[in-house]
């Protein structure tokens, strides 16, 4: 199993390896297409290599006239089975920090909770591959106070890292008899607001640890970015009138998220390349939005 995943590994950054190659290659047919369709001559810098660009054009289809990525690797088989998640803690857990990850359960159907223990991450991960979890969710804490998560994909990664905000559990939400028990069907998902490349690539880590829910289902889990802070809620809807009458609940928890970080390859990979870290100065760049795209055209036009 070892050797397999070594093997798996170098497979996959030799993919990624080719990606600048293949770019080049696919700017240069792009190049050439557009003079032939818009009857202008051959840039000078390809005429050396028409012929052959040409023939490449005339064989390409709608799957390979576009290179894919290492982002379309990463998640290449996750339709093919659902999602399987394993949640752990940082080392020596509070009961506050244990609570949580108890309703974080809930909030994930198809994951595994796992007392971290002596573990080392790399252990963990190990032993994540080797039982065909496709997600680790690391939840950490300040004195007792929930403060990080880290969501990592398997095998390949890619690694997420959240600061972790007003953090309320759902018994401080409403009484006990209001929440009542947590549904475990596979909910809904709504993604609101990731507009911007960064925003997308966010949207697809976190959509790719929900299974495909059934069209009945009555649970909602929404993430909603606002100012680079996403806001997580966790709601069931009933229908006590009929089909015009909908009644929405909050059952918790409820928290937000903000990232800082993501890393082409799995949390115990320090030397696995950073695709995108929050630096000192953005802090201060509150005009500016890394996730989301608040401006509508006309205010766009405006200030162009």
């Amino acid at each position: 199993m070892l050797r397999r995943n070594i093997r798996l590994r170098r497979e996959y950054l030799y993919r990624k390896s080719l990606e600048g190659k293949e770019r080049l290659l696919y700017e240069k047919k792009r190049k050439i297409k557009e003079a032939l369709d818009e009857g202008k001559p051959i840039p000078t810098e390809l005429r050396n290599e028409e012929a052959a660009l040409r023939q490449e054009i005339d064989l390409a289809n709608d799957h390979t006239a576009i290179p894919k990525t290492h982002i379309d690797d990463e998640y290449a088989n996750a339709t093919e089975r659902d999602p399987k998640i394993l949640l752990t803690t940082s080392r020596d857990p509070s009961a506050p920090l244990v609570h949580f990850l108890q309703e974080l359960k809930f909030v994930f159907p198809n994951a595994e909770r796992m007392n971290r223990g002596g573990q080392v991450i790399s252990e963990i991960i190990e032993s994540c591959c080797a039982h065909e979890f496709t997600s680790v969710i690391l939840v950490h804490e300040h004195r007792g106070i929930p403060d990080g998560l880290i969501i990592s994909h398997l095998p390949f990664g890619p690694s997420a890292y959240f600061g972790l905000l007003n953090v309320v559990r759902r018994h401080d939400i409403k009484d006990k008899k209001a929440i009542g028990t947590m549904p475990k069907a596979y909910p809904h998902l709504i993604l609101d607001n990731f507009k911007t490349k960064l925003g997308e690539r966010t949207s697809n880590i976190l959509k790719h640890l929900f299974a495909v829910p059934k069209p009945d289902t009555k649970r909602i889990v929404t993430f909603a970015n606002q100012s680079d802070y996403i806001f997580f809620r966790y709601h069931i809807y009933e229908k006590p009138g009929g089909p015009k009458s909908v009644e929405v609940k909050e059952i918790g928890p409820r928290f937000e998220l903000r990232l800082y970080q993501v890393k082409l390859g799995t949390m115990d990979q320090s030397e696995a390349q950073i695709e995108w870290v929050i630096r000192p100065y953005m802090n201060t760049t509150k005009k500016r939005n890394f996730t989301r795209d608040d401006l509508d055209p006309e205010k766009k036009r405006r200030k162009h």
